[in-house]
């Protein structure tokens, strides 16, 4: 194993919580949104913020390396622990829980981290959203033109504030992602570097830290662990597989940082197995299809875009159907609620007009209306339960 020759952050003990107990996004305090700026801070960038304290944990540090393990939730860290002990040992003692934004997607993760913003702010709001004024449904991953990314997503990236303050910014990540829509709303501002696996990404964002004399920052993505937990379940044999190649990773990354340098370790969302019997299937219970106009969201949060006048006939249904499996709030409440940060008025109708949160371990499919293979996946995220909400932050000094 190979663990961190400097622990940094300044460590504090994982919170007591049940997996499914709700937690709330923790915009300014301790979340995915303040990792960067706290990063171009301790870089030096001219009005950055640190919320997270990392000035303090990394004096002198010169370079940083930001990676997002995509599914790598903190309540799933002790299951990864007995194939992955780098990812154990960091998380014992370089690391801290912090929460993502929500929903607990990777598209809205994304660029949550890359703004440094809440997602009410940046607008992205969900795995699929409803383009204001059509009935389409935009899928943020296949996501290319149109809209166009820059109108979609007009916040400024960090990147490049920090591109504009001096800084060498690289993004490092699956070559079939550059120049996508995603991309563009995330990462503008770095010079992309294709890396098709952990070694070639691990090569790539240690020459990129190592490239220049100046000031350094350089964000890698790595999307296995979530892919298998889909498909096959936290905690299968190919989960397992893809715990122990992001270890694989991590430990070439702590061997490989200079001395000046700091890696930073975090993850877009956790995920949970949703039994079978925890299923509703909104394509065939005309309860549930009735007074609809658009359904977007995913399995564990959904976005309703109602009929003219069937807002409280459409909330009677769901809440009746769902019962204690999902709590059915309007846009109204659970924008005041904060769940998405300050909301910025041209984002608003992204927002379904009825939004549904599922409890513990329950989802709402759509077997026609969505791709068929979504209602076939094992792991789920998206909702406000620990599992979901709760990322981890390692910080691990050259």
């Amino acid at each position: 194993m190979a663990g961190p020759r400097r622990p940094a952050a300044p460590l504090r003990p994982p919170p007591v919580t049940d997996p499914l107990e709700i937690v709330g996004p923790r915009y300014g305090d301790s979340s995915l949104a303040d990792i960067l700026p706290g990063a171009l801070a301790v870089l030096g960038v001219p009005g950055a913020t640190d919320a997270l304290g990392l000035g303090a944990a990394l004096p002198g540090v010169r370079r940083i390396a930001v990676l997002l393990v995509d599914g790598l939730g903190w309540h799933q860290i002790p299951t990864a622990a007995p194939y992955a002990p780098t990812l154990a040992g960091l998380a014992a003692t370089a690391g801290r829980p912090l929460t993502s934004g929500f929903p607990s997607t990777t598209p809205t993760s994304l660029v949550t981290l890359g703004t440094g913003v809440a997602p009410g702010v940046h607008g992205v709001l969900g795995f699929t959203v409803r383009v204001p004024g059509t009935d389409r449904v935009l899928n943020h991953i296949e996501w290319t033109a149109d809209p166009a990314p820059l109108r979609w997503q007009p916040v400024r990236t960090q990147l490049e504030r920090a591109r504009a303050a001096g800084v060498a910014v690289t993004v490092v990540s699956r070559p079939e992602f550059g120049g996508s829509g995603l991309t563009l709303a995330a990462n503008r501002g770095g010079d992309y570097r294709g890396a098709a696996g952990v070694d070639a990404l691990a090569e790539r964002m240690l020459a990129a830290l190592a490239a220049g004399p100046g000031p350094t920052l350089v964000s890698g993505y790595h999307p296995d662990l979530d892919r298998h937990g889909h498909l096959t379940g936290v905690d299968s044999a190919p989960w397992r597989i893809a715990a122990a190649e992001v270890d694989r990773l991590l430990a070439r990354l702590v061997d490989g940082l200079p001395r000046d340098a700091a890696l930073l370790v975090t993850a877009d969302h956790g995920q949970l197995d949703v039994p079978a019997g925890d299923r509703f299937d909104l394509d065939t219970d005309p309860r549930l299809r009735a007074g609809l106009e658009v359904v977007a969201g995913e399995p564990r949060v959904r976005y309703l875009h109602v009929t003219p006048g069937a807002l409280d006939d459409v909330v009677a249904a769901w809440s009746t159907v769902l019962g204690a499996a999902a709590r059915v709030r309007t846009r109204d409440e659970v924008v005041a609620a904060g769940w998405f940060g300050p909301v910025a008025e041209e984002h608003l109708s992204r927002i379904g007009d009825v939004v549904v949160i599922c409890n513990a371990t329950y989802a709402v499919t759509a077997s026609r209306s969505e791709p068929p293979a979504v209602s076939r996946l094992v792991g789920y995220h998206g909702a406000d339960t620990a599992a979901e909400m709760t990322i981890p932050l390692l910080v691990v000094r050259g």
